[in-house]
């Protein structure tokens, strides 16, 4: 077990250092008043700016509320066509 958490914590690393601008969220004004609900509910363990907060989001993109969704959508973390395709894949 110990193993497999310093496994993931070692790729969480890697991949936050090699690419943290596309991890972090942009969090507009829109995206911290529309998605504040769904960060308490669901992705309230990675703070603000986290480079896992954006990933909490897609991993619980089928419960987060629609104003969210549409503000996400607007500040560009997520492409219309990819929130369409979980949608038809029942994600």
């Amino acid at each position: 077990m110990r193993v497999h958490t310093k496994l993931l914590i070692g790729c969480v690393t890697v991949l936050w250092c090699t690419c943290p601008a596309q991890s972090a969220p942009n969090i507009t004004q829109a995206v911290s008043q529309d998605c504040r609900w769904d960060y308490h509910n669901f992705c309230s363990d990675y703070g603000i700016g986290s480079p896992l907060l954006n990933y909490c989001f897609r991993r619980n993109g089928a419960k987060l509320s629609r104003a969210c969704v549409h503000a996400l959508i607007q500040a560009g973390d997520v492409s219309k066509a990819y929130v369409q395709a979980r949608q038809r894949a029942g994600h």
